[in-house]
């Protein structure tokens, strides 16, 4: 019996997972001024682009579980970049930007493009990646 589907170099998910730790990784240097990670990173682009948002939407644009992004949002809070408020039903909480925290956009408006330099493909090719990716993302939910 061939065992070739096995093989690594086989794998549809390895290149993705490789090359999403890659990128991922570009960020690191950008951000260190900020004092944000990557992932605090994306929930602040996800409010700036949304809005104010109940948390359990936040979650859910940034494909991250409660016990990733609780503490993600306390220390988000902590540094006076977000602001958490509770609704009439305690169980949802609204999150928004404080106006430190739009302050934090200009700094973060220089990442994109200091990372698209770090990666060799064309706009339009980056726009067919992304729009894969989505797909992949819609299919699999």
């Amino acid at each position: 019996m061939a065992y070739d589907q096995l093989y690594l170099s086989h794998q549809f998910c390895f290149p993705l997972y490789a090359a999403s730790k890659a990128v991922t990784r570009q960020y690191i240097p950008l951000l260190k001024e900020t004092g944000l990670t990557y992932t605090q990173y994306i929930a602040m682009l996800a409010l700036y682009e949304h809005g104010s948002m109940d948390v359990q939407d936040l979650g859910k644009i940034l494909y991250l579980d409660s016990g990733t992004l609780s503490p993600l949002l306390k220390k988000l809070e902590a540094a006076g970049y977000i602001e958490k408020t509770r609704g009439e039903d305690a169980r949802f909480v609204t999150v928004e930007v404080t106006e430190k925290g739009f302050e934090l956009r200009e700094k973060l408006s220089k990442i994109p493009s200091s990372v698209a330099c770090c990666i060799p493909l064309k706009k339009e090719e980056a726009i067919a990646m992304i729009e894969g990716c989505k797909k992949i993302l819609e299919a699999l939910e």
